[in-house]
């Protein structure tokens, strides 16, 4: 599912924590929010999971979407 346009993420930027962690969720306050998985129009290593970029909710620009995820 990655590299189709990069993925907006409830999760905030910050850096990671220095323990090993699950499903890190970032700093519980800031303004950036997380990016991830590259978009059809960057090259190969953009398309992760891992790689995270990071803006303010209200960036747009055409690579950039969100999917849909029903609940448990």
């Amino acid at each position: 599912m990655h590299g189709n346009v990069w993925e907006w993420c409830q999760d905030r930027y910050g850096d990671y924590p220095a323990e090993p962690v699950i499903d890190p969720q970032g700093p519980e306050s800031g303004d950036s929010r997380v990016l991830r998985g590259g978009s059809w129009s960057d090259f190969g290593r953009f398309c992760r999971s891992a790689y995270r970029l990071h803006y303010v909710p209200s960036y747009r620009y055409f690579d950039t979407g969100f999917r849909l995820a029903r609940g448990h």
